[in-house]
């Protein structure tokens, strides 16, 4: 498996039915079962709260203050700047993620023990986790969706399109906005431009710089307390160097005190050293006090100047800033001195000016259709090889005769285009279909798919798309929804496969799918209705065939059941 992140632990305390449980994981696959109602889900709940889920006071168990969910990731030495540039602190080439939820809902999360906001969670999350249950699988029927799906599949191809699209779209509207802007300024142009000059002309005779202010404040403090500035320097100067009862003399005593014998003791000489380390200290500092109280020197005129100047910035934010604080306003004013002169130039160009205008807004125009026409084809290329891809995966998962097409809608670009065809992500509508055989009709994926068949499409395309998608986790959950018999199998079959690129974690209940993880995991309760940490454990051997052979047949002596489960871990030797 290439270099990515993977979740090396989860911890769990006080959530639902789950007192105490934390789970060592390892890279590959991953099945968590149980009997219903053990929890599984609760370890599901947990891990969404440390990817900056919603938080909920419900979860936090009865009699408990608060649950806490933490996550221990690793995070390969190339990754680490996307992580720290997301807000999160990374150590050692880890990430531990830390969520708590008290009673009353309040919710805390810290990367590494850096306090941090539950947002930066669901930022960085996106690139550590991909879940899946039901919700992801209704997502995957929206037309967004499954252009997102298309776009990340494509990677470079689709990647560079996108971005000089992109790139034109903006210059479009941006040139569209300026137009509309001076079409309607024309009617009040003489007042606009003469408005705009005498700003230009008050800005310009100010000149304010970044900072000013508190510049200006720190030196007229200063000019206005010299008496004061002067009175505390000598005070303090004086407490130094007092000739006889100066702290400088009394700690050169001191050393000499303790010159001969420091050499006799090993401590002494360490308090020797602190006493004379703090003695040329305050050597210092009485040297550095002189040298300041010689230049405090009361400057009336420079005062009265920085008063004048600071009374000048004053007027001109009165009248041409707003109401933020002195350093925004001196920077929105500069960036509007900026293109004064600009605006000046299109407003007094008028009528011409806009036509002139008009003219390079249908040279843009044809580079952003040229654009987006590149988009597309990008798109369509890229579309055809997904859909190959994924319903060779699919025809494995049991569904011999169904395909899975990939649609790619675009305009007409030979007929003229309205502006609404633009849209941000281009003018195509991406859409996919599932054919059942090859004489049946294309239906829409949220139509043509059982509950069943559409964790299988999901689990398709997340085979095919772990290649090039850089997360490094998926977790399923319910993936095993009205699968049975040998498509079960299969399902298990590609999770695996699925591992060989990424760490794959799965809650199931299905015995065909659990066969085929590296790791197992149980999760059981106690009589009292309680998980505590002895009741998640992982299972290996004699106890592995005894819960598989429970998912068969509910009951772990049965000894027809373990030969069933037996003959399913052996698939994955074959």
């Amino acid at each position: 498996m290439s270099e990515r992140t993977f979740l090396e632990e989860i911890t769990i305390r006080s959530i639902g039915v789950i007192e105490q449980a934390s789970l060592e994981l390892s890279k590959g696959f991953t099945v968590l079962t149980g009997e219903t109602g053990a929890g599984k889900t609760m370890i599901l709940a947990a891990l969404n709260l440390v990817l900056g889920g919603k938080s909920d006071s419900a979860l936090v168990r009865k009699g408990s203050e608060r649950l806490v969910a933490s996550g221990r990731f690793a995070i390969p030495k190339e990754s680490v700047t996307i992580f720290e540039d997301g807000g999160a602190t990374i150590e050692d080439g880890e990430l531990i993620i830390t969520r708590t939820v008290n009673s009353d809902g309040k919710s805390k999360a810290a990367t590494n023990g850096v306090a941090v906001p539950a947002s930066v969670l669901a930022t960085i999350a996106e690139e550590l986790v991909e879940v899946h249950g039901q919700s992801a699988n209704i997502a995957l029927t929206k037309s967004a969706k499954q252009r997102e799906l298309l776009d990340q599949f494509g990677g470079g191809d689709i990647s560079v399109a996108f971005a000089k699209y992109q790139s034109s779209f903006i210059a479009y509207h941006e040139l569209r906005e300026r137009i509309a802007a001076i079409k309607k300024s024309l009617a009040q142009s003489e007042k606009e431009i003469a408005e705009l000059e005498e700003f230009a002309d008050a800005f310009k005779k100010v000149s304010p710089k970044a900072d000013e202010f508190s510049e200006l404040d720190n030196a007229i403090a200063r000019l206005s307390s010299v008496e004061e500035l002067r009175i505390a320097a000598q005070q303090a100067i004086s407490v130094l160097d007092e000739e006889e009862s100066g702290v400088i003399t009394a700690l050169g005593n001191a050393r000499k005190s303790l010159e001969i014998a420091r050499a006799k003791d090993g401590e002494l000489e360490r308090i020797y050293q602190n006493i004379s380390e703090s003695f040329f200290l305050l050597a210092d500092s009485s040297s550095t006090l002189s040298s300041y109280l010689d230049s405090l020197e009361a400057d009336p005129q420079a005062l009265e100047n920085l008063q004048l100047r600071k009374s000048s910035l004053n007027n001109l934010l009165k009248r041409w800033g707003g109401g933020g604080s002195s350093s925004e306003e001196i920077e929105n004013l500069t960036s509007r001195f900026k293109n004064a002169a600009t605006k000046i130039a299109d407003l007094r160009g008028g009528d011409a000016r806009v036509r002139e205008l008009e003219k390079e807004f249908s040279s843009v125009k044809a580079v952003l259709k040229s654009d987006a026409k590149m988009l597309s084809a990008a798109r369509k290329k890229c579309a055809e090889v997904l859909s190959g891809a994924v319903t060779k995966e699919i025809v494995e998962l049991s569904m011999p005769h169904t395909s899975l097409s990939v649609v790619v809608n675009s305009p007409d670009y030979e007929a003229p285009m309205k502006e609404a065809d633009f849209a941000t992500s281009g003018c195509d509508e991406v859409a996919i279909f599932l054919q059942g055989d090859k004489n049946a009709p294309l239906v829409s994926l949220a139509k043509g798919a059982s509950g069943g068949e559409m964790s299988r499409v999901m689990l398709a395309l997340e085979v095919v798309l772990a290649k090039t998608h850089p997360v490094g986790t998926y977790v399923f959950d319910e993936i095993d929804a009205g699968v049975g018999g040998k498509a079960a199998i299969e399902v298990g079959r590609r999770l695996f496969a699925l591992s060989q690129f990424a760490q794959v974690i799965v809650v199931t209940h299905l015995p065909q799918v659990a066969a085929w993880a590296d790791s197992h995991f149980v999760v059981k309760k106690n009589n009292d209705g309680v998980v505590t940490q002895s009741d998640v454990r992982r299972v290996d051997n004699e106890d592995r065939v005894e819960e598989i052979a429970r998912m068969l047949a509910g009951l772990e002596e049965s000894s027809s059941a373990k030969e069933h489960a037996t003959e399913l871990l052996a698939m994955r030797v074959r």
